[in-house]
């Protein structure tokens, strides 16, 4: 038996319930994995709620480090014993102390990468690597414009960006935070509670606004982030923090410069094993020579979970929070 976060109904934290569980035996393909440290996102709180809709019951949760403790049959790139990660292109489920998954999701981590480092940038590192060589291509010399600069993904893409050669412009909402980003490669920071995003934007770049916008937050941020992008420039909205954006007329797009407008997804672009390997080692290979390093600023037992959600939508946590089963 092995403990494990459980919702039976949608909601609040107070939903998220400890609970113990046989994790199973492995079959054909897949492996059984003892979790050493899992990461919180934003996603988490999306299934929760049903933002994202999920049926009860279900254990959260999207990404995950540990070490293999058995492999079931046709598995042979990973093995008992091996150190092991995983991240949010399948089925959710890390949440808990032990759990089946299918083996092709896990990839082995190098010596040079902690479990607790992995499980706080297994998400958040693709997604950015997603975000900054395949949904817009960054060149060095572009200017970007990225909301919640000091979040678990703010501070990986404001290093990623930094090592391609980008100038980044991010919005925070505190003075701390703003040293944060600062520290992590942020070129100018952007405190949206107290100053005009799109003003901000047009001074710091002399009126010719961004090639393009990374936005993470929604509702409260899209419209200045579609303002402050060049005409033919791309907004990228990947998240929902503050609510869902509201629906957009094409012809909005034409009126701020013939404007491109997507919402990618992490389980497009890791959608295969090869687009896996490739997406990972890409990250991997950035951590390793140091171009990324992970900011964990929480530590908390998994069976705390409901107060970290508590702390993650009121803003509260900077960076990564690890949960330690």
């Amino acid at each position: 038996m092995c403990g494990a976060i459980v919702v039976s109904e949608l909601g609040g934290p107070e939903v998220l319930e400890w609970t113990e569980r046989d994790p199973g035996t492995p079959g054909p393909g897949q492996a059984l994995v003892r979790h050493t440290a899992v990461g919180l996102n934003f996603i988490d709180v999306y299934h929760r709620t049903g933002l994202y809709p999920m049926t009860p019951p279900f254990t959260p949760g999207v990404e995950g480090a540990g070490v293999v403790e058995a492999v079931g049959d046709g598995v042979d790139h990973v093995a008992p014993g091996d150190r092991v990660a995983y991240t949010s292109n399948g089925p959710i489920g890390s949440y808990c102390e032990a759990r089946l998954i299918d083996a092709w999701r896990l990839v082995k981590l190098p010596d040079e990468i902690s479990d607790e480092d992995a499980a706080a940038v297994m998400v958040k590192g693709t997604t950015v690597e997603y975000l900054v060589r395949r949904t817009c291509p960054v060149q060095e010399g572009d200017t970007v414009l990225l909301t919640a600069a000091a979040g678990g993904v703010g501070l990986v893409a404001c290093q990623w960006l930094r090592a391609l050669g980008a100038t980044v412009i991010g919005t925070v909402g505190s003075e701390e935070k703003a040293e944060l980003a600062r520290a992590h490669g942020c070129d100018h920071v952007v405190l949206y509670r107290d100053e005009d995003i799109t003003e901000r934007v047009r001074e710091i770049t002399d009126g010719a606004l961004c090639r393009v916008a990374f936005d993470s937050v929604g509702a409260t941020t899209f419209d200045a982030c579609l303002k402050s992008v060049a005409p033919r420039g791309l907004v990228v909205t990947f998240g929902n923090a503050s609510g869902p954006v509201d629906p957009v007329s094409p012809l909005q797009l034409a009126r701020q410069g013939s404007v491109f407008l997507t919402r990618p997804r992490l389980a497009d672009h890791y959608a295969t094993p090869e687009e896996t390997t490739e997406g990972i080692g890409a990250l991997f290979d950035m951590l390793v020579r140091g171009a990324i390093v992970p900011h964990i600023g929480a530590r908390r037992p998994l069976r705390e979970v409901a107060d970290a959600h508590r702390d993650l939508e009121a803003r509260r946590t900077v960076g990564s929070t690890v949960l330690l089963p």
